[in-house]
């Protein structure tokens, strides 16, 4: 074999491989990236940088940085969604950083709600302690699944999905939630429509909801604006 044809095979491989690695899927993660060391604690006095916090440095931790109990404490439900959440993200616990998880807690008066959003960085999965909770999403296609739950009953969200939890039980209702992202993110439906800053044009909403000016500023008026 001479030197000419050598180079044109290894030419040739090296192009196949080229357009094999192309037209292959590349990978992705379905999650926050895996960490490169044993832990991360988050220095939240630092800027948020590329999916995470700056480290905290080791000489500095110390064992409450992997405990928290911001989840024992029972939420105020005095509210006008009669429920309150309780975030255990890497903003309340700086030892998550980097660990791609995350928990809220969520407690319901009777009749309360925590209203249609979705998670632009996580799936959720969660478990009723107390209570009976409606539990509903609806998928990218416009079809609603739901069920009510009962104490012990698990649900799962899929990552980006508009969902729910409304109590439908005569007493007081607790769940919680776990995510696969640190910090998961929550677009509310109704702030973001309603009482974002500044506000979307009421040209957009009366045209997208297909009402009058008059009900946007009333549905408006609910959240002080």
């Amino acid at each position: 074999m001479n030197m000419i044809t050598s180079s044109s095979l290894v030419f040739s491989f090296l192009f196949c491989l080229m357009v094999s690695m192309l037209l292959l899927p590349l990978p992705s993660h379905g999650a926050d990236p895996d960490p490169l060391q044993d832990f991360c604690v988050a220095d939240l006095s630092a800027s948020t940088s590329v999916n995470g916090f700056p480290c905290k440095p080791v000489s500095k931790t110390t064992s409450d940085d992997f405990f928290f109990d911001g989840l024992s404490k029972e939420g105020n439900t005095s509210n006008p969604l009669g429920a309150n959440l309780t975030a255990g993200n890497v903003l309340a616990f700086p030892g998550l950083n980097t660990l791609g998880i995350s928990m809220n807690r969520i407690d319901f008066a009777p009749g309360g709600i925590n209203p249609p959003h979705s998670h632009p960085r996580a799936s959720e999965s969660g478990v009723v302690i107390e209570g009976k909770l409606l539990v509903g999403f609806v998928t990218t296609n416009n079809v609603f699944y739901s069920k009510v739950l009962s104490a012990g009953q698990m649900f799962v969200i899929p990552k980006g999905l508009v969902h729910f939890q409304l109590n439908v039980g005569e007493g007081k209702a607790l769940a919680f939630t776990a995510f696969n992202s640190q910090l998961p993110g929550a677009v509310v439906l109704p702030l973001t429509l309603f009482a974002s800053t500044p506000s979307i044009p009421d040209q957009v909403l009366t045209k997208a909801l297909r009402v009058d000016k008059d009900v946007i500023n009333t549905i408006r008026s609910k959240f002080g604006f």
